[in-house]
């Protein structure tokens, strides 16, 4: 566990998810020749593993290339909740694609819940599953109004639910949405058993194996990878959270990023059952894990862009003081926070990545809901893959442009990219290097230059060029993961500038300051 021993109550001092506490996940070897295959999948979180998973079962050869280690990315970083609540968005979607596309989304994440079930029921997935209801909650009355009309549409949906006035936590609300049967579980223990059997079935897996390029050719679609190896395949599927090739779907301007927080808390009460969101701002996310027979509750929220807004510290702290608000908290064991994309009509993109490139497909903008999209992304791109009619595929296509909301959303977005953009080139940062305390970075001068410099525990100073190597935006310091965060499309880089999250797939470049030992004086200039 990574808290700070002597300091109960307080803050990990390095961020680290709940969900890779004792858990042994399968190590594999990177990709060291080149390959042909049936299907080719870049990504090994819950998508991709799944994917793989069911197209093995129908005897399709598959490899998955995985950038890092297998499920460190979303997937080892989301609350698991398995629901089709998935914050208010029935009303929308009725109201901006119709009640029958608005229902189809409803049954797609239905049945994904339901496969995640039966999978656990047949396979012996040992993976903490369990029915609960998803509740949503207002603690105002504009809120409660909202409520009140995504009730209606459960109603016109004939979605299982109640309204109801209160929620088992000392929490003041106005209102609270119920949506029946819905589920939760620990991720990595089930796609884990999944990764075993993959392996079993003979599907080939390569971690630290980096995606940057598709080619076309008569004998099928070719994956390059950064270390010069082609995979050669009859269909790619995308499955890397935001997709490591774009080919002309424009994915940078047709999404955005956001970031959320996470705690791990133990408490003295007992928790009461259910998954709770508030749909007020800041959110508030609760459920329950399981620990050996203790109290703990996953707490999330504090969305924002990526790159955008506040001191991301204080994001942990807010959740820190909700948690001794709302429950006897005897410990923080865990903080962390993920990444999600969300497109420009909330709806997933999921299927051929453009019109004309048909053996490309993607999986795409899940907003925060990845447990239950990822699932229906893998159970498509395999029908796609094995043609099979599947009642989801033109919901989800990718090629789809509504004009409402994707105009005003595609020109707000892009509006907000084009501000950080012009902002981060005439801002020239304040702080030198010698202005730094250990453990702390920030945008510097050097030189009359922007640069983003890290100061460590020991002293050691790192040094990078602050300028996205995506679109060439200016990445703004994340104090509460030690990262650089760009504020334009949601790429992100450790401080030594290594590629963290894409659309970048080009590390930062390292200053040739790099790696300066204990800089403290102001005479030298830095």
């Amino acid at each position: 566990m990574t808290k700070e021993n002597g300091n109960e109550g307080r803050l990990p001092t390095f961020p680290e998810p709940y969900w890779l506490d004792n858990i042994e996940i399968p190590q594999f070897g990177s990709l060291k020749d080149d390959l042909e295959v049936d299907v080719v999948i870049v990504g090994g979180g819950i998508t991709g593993i799944t994917a793989a998973y069911l197209l093995l079962k129908e005897g399709v050869k598959v490899a998955v290339l995985e950038a890092g280690k297998l499920l460190n990315g979303t997937t080892g970083h989301t609350t698991a909740k398995i629901t089709a609540q998935h914050d208010l968005i029935y009303d929308e979607f009725i109201n901006h694609f119709g009640k029958e596309k608005a229902r189809l989304y409803y049954q797609a994440n239905t049945e994904a819940l339901n496969f995640i079930k039966k999978m656990v029921n047949e396979l012996a997935i040992d993976c903490n599953f369990t029915e609960q209801d998803a509740v949503l909650y207002a603690t105002s009355e504009k809120y409660a109004r909202e409520l009140e009309k995504e009730y209606q549409a459960y109603q016109e949906l004939g979605i299982d639910s109640e309204l109801k006035e209160e929620i088992p936590f000392n929490i003041e609300i106005e209102n609270a949405l119920h949506m029946k049967n819905q589920a939760q579980f620990h991720p990595l223990k089930y796609l884990t058993h999944l990764v075993h059997l993959i392996k079993k079935a003979g599907g080939l897996i390569f971690e630290n194996t980096t995606a940057v390029n598709v080619e076309e050719n008569e004998q099928g679609a070719v994956v390059l990878t950064r270390e010069g190896k082609r995979v050669t395949a009859d269909y790619i599927l995308a499955c890397s959270h935001f997709p490591f090739y774009e080919g002309t779907g424009l994915y940078s301007t047709r999404m955005y990023a956001d970031r959320s927080y996470l705690l791990a808390v133990k408490t003295e009460e007992d928790y009461p059952g259910g998954m709770y969101l508030s749909v007020d701002q800041p959110s508030r996310s609760l459920r329950s894990a399981a620990g050996d027979g203790e109290n703990i509750v996953l707490i999330a929220g504090e969305g924002h862009k990526t790159g955008q807004g506040k001191d991301t510290l204080e994001h942990y702290k807010a959740l820190e003081a909700f948690s001794q608000k709302v429950f006897h908290t005897k410990e923080i064991m865990y903080r962390w926070s993920a990444q999600d994309l969300t497109t420009l009509d909330k709806m997933p993109y999921i299927g051929a990545i453009t019109s004309t490139q048909q053996k490309v497909l993607v999986a795409t903008g899940f907003r925060k809901w990845g447990m239950s999209s990822g699932t229906v992304a893998a159970k498509l791109l395999s029908d796609i893959v094995l043609e099979r009619d599947n009642p989801y595929k033109d919901l989800y296509t990718p090629s789809r442009f509504i004009g409402d909301p994707s105009v005003k959303e595609f020109i707000k977005e892009n509006a907000d990219v084009a501000k950080h953009l012009i902002k981060g080139k005439l801002d020239l940062p304040v702080q030198r290097i010698h202005d730094l305390s250990e453990d702390q970075g920030a945008p510097v001068t050097i030189e009359g230059k922007r640069k983003g410099a890290y100061r460590d525990k020991q002293g050691k100073v790192y040094i990078v060029d602050t300028t996205c190597t995506h679109m060439g935006c200016e990445v703004n310091w994340n104090h509460g993961d030690r990262t650089w965060d760009c504020p334009c499309h949601g790429s992100r880089f450790s401080y030594t500038g290594e590629v963290v999250e894409g659309p970048a797939e080009k590390p930062l470049q390292r200053d040739e300051h790099t790696f300066l030992d204990n800089i403290t004086s102001e005479d030298s200039g830095y």
